[in-house]
């Protein structure tokens, strides 16, 4: 690790003022579960750490006129624990459930998952977010068992978020804040695919913050998230798929279906989601829209099985969703 100025402001316009231009400018500090490593093995070199952990305004979880308020330093405990959360928003609350780790529960931040680095092994060792040689990419022809099975072009990571499918099937909205500027960007729109070098995987600045996260009410909307995990102890899924439903008595109104550990970026499993209005959630109904979610999927050498994965994924999702 290379030396490196701190910096602990206690309010939000300060530590906006102490990031850069370039990345390797400043870094923010929240949980630490990912940062403090990146720094570790080499990946991130920042001349200025500023941890934001002392910011209260960017703590807390509040009903608004917008929706559910998450701050972007709630804890993965804090979210767990919060009666609104429970209330309404089940998908989050199993998705934080994966996270099995106690220190990580504890420390990690519900931005800090948003944020987090891909964990893709080239990438972890210095190979970058393409992992290519001579043009050709190292990962089509060699260890690939985690990787994508949903990709365009030469980005074969995968995003790594546990919140972040379930908080596009909730039509979550960021909020990113600059010096100079304050942005909404949907949950959707904020994972990016890098095609060149140099690009990164998230729509944000080294000069900004994501400091809030606005879900809409799930007042009568039905949601789930379902994960698939080689281990129940501290892993990260091979598979995801959280679903959010818009009932009419028992009949779908419309529905989004967003796959997770699959792609570069969640994915949005549009003919899925599309084939299920005006129909009741049966195990039949529930299996078709698994069929149906992974028509395009593009398996590397190593990992065809994510292909069942997630078509088992979004059914037991779906039907999760109607029985709570």
């Amino acid at each position: 690790m290379q030396p490196f100025e701190y910096a602990s402001p206690t309010a939000l316009k300060e530590a906006l003022g102490l990031l850069g231009a370039e990345w390797t400018d400043a870094n923010i500090l929240a949980g630490g579960t990912d940062q403090i490593s990146l720094m570790k093995e080499g990946l991130h070199h920042p001349k200025r750490v500023v941890n934001i952990k002392g910011i209260k305004e960017l703590g807390g979880i509040s009903k608004t006129a917008a929706g559910l308020r998450i701050g972007a330093t709630v804890t993965v405990d804090e979210l767990m624990e919060n009666s609104l959360v429970r209330a309404e928003y089940p998908s989050l609350l199993q998705a934080a459930r994966g996270i099995s780790s106690p220190q990580i529960r504890n420390m990690g931040t519900v931005a800090g998952d948003l944020c987090q680095r891909p964990r893709c092994w080239y990438y972890r060792n210095h190979l970058g977010l393409l992992a290519q040689r001579d043009g050709k990419s190292l990962v089509e022809q060699g260890q690939n068992e985690f990787h994508a099975i949903f990709h365009e072009g030469p980005a074969k990571f995968v995003s790594a978020s546990s919140f972040g499918p379930a908080l596009i099937a909730l039509g979550a909205t960021f909020t990113i804040a600059s010096a100079s500027a304050t942005r909404k960007v949907e949950a959707a729109k904020f994972f990016t695919t890098p095609k060149a070098r140099g690009e990164r995987e998230k729509d944000l600045k080294p000069n900004e913050i994501l400091t809030e996260i606005v879900i809409p009410s799930a007042r009568g909307v039905k949601n789930s998230t379902y994960e698939v995990r080689q281990k129940e102890a501290l892993d990260w899924p091979l598979a995801t798929a959280s679903v959010a439903l818009k009932m009419k008595g028992n009949t779908v109104e419309s529905a989004k279906v967003v796959l997770g550990h699959v792609g570069p970026t969640p994915v949005s499993a549009e003919k899925a989601a599309a084939m299920l209005a005006g129909k009741t959630i049966t195990e039949d109904t529930a299996a078709a829209a698994g069929q149906a979610a992974v028509e395009g999927a593009k398996p590397l050498s190593g990992n065809a099985y994510k292909v069942q994965l997630v078509s088992v994924s979004v059914k037991r999702a779906l039907l999760a969703a109607v029985k709570a």
